[in-house]
């Protein structure tokens, strides 16, 4: 029983770096600028000393900052760290239409607001939450690492280490757009992020 495991742990290791061989990992957030991203509304969305910032606007109302790319299948890493209402998201396989949104958001929130479910936006809402007792990875008002891979029909999100939802859906499997960050509706959100990178399966 044991040889069985060792070989079939072995296949699976091969296949794995047979997946990412000759995949070279992307920067999305260059330090600068915003190169390379569009942004969708009148809130706030700017680079000081090195770290991308999302900030509520005077008009209080959504906000996204959008890639220019779409991209299908990847692992996406980034880190976070959030100030004052800190209620946003990283979106997948999205589009924008003003500042209407058709997609898919893995959640970023305060604590005890389901930070890495998966909620679709003026579709079906909550499609997975993770469990309660996961709720204190979240180190609110210092910084957070979440990992999410798309593959497929297939969303798993990770929060500093910590497998948060493993979720299939066929809806999301045929989705098509890019990346996209979200400022939520209601004013006093601010929202730090750096290191944003990107896998293409």
């Amino acid at each position: 029983m044991k040889k069985i495991n060792i070989v079939a742990l072995s296949a699976a290791i091969v296949l794995l770096a047979f997946a990412f061989q000759g995949k070279k990992e992307i920067s999305l957030f260059n330090g600068k600028d915003l190169s390379g991203w569009i942004i969708y509304g009148t809130e706030k969305w700017y680079v000081e000393d090195g770290l991308l910032i999302s900030e509520s606007g005077p008009d209080k109302e959504y906000g996204y900052l959008g890639t220019k790319k779409a991209y299908k299948d990847f692992e996406l890493n980034l880190e976070f760290k959030q100030e004052a209402d800190g209620n946003s998201g990283v979106f997948i396989r999205s589009t924008v239409d003003g500042t209407k949104v058709s997609g898919w958001q893995v959640e970023v929130a305060p604590p005890g607001h389901d930070t890495g479910g998966i909620y679709e936006s003026y579709g079906r809402g909550w499609l997975i939450k993770p469990d309660k007792e996961k709720d204190s990875v979240l180190k609110y008002g210092d910084w957070n690492k979440m990992r999410i891979v798309v593959n497929g029909d297939r969303v798993v999100s990770y929060l500093n280490g910590v497998e948060m939802v493993d979720f299939s859906d066929e809806k999301i499997g045929k989705g098509k757009g890019g990346i996209l960050l979200q400022i939520h509706d209601g004013g006093g959100i601010k929202v730090y992020w750096r290191n944003i990178t990107l896998v293409p399966f």
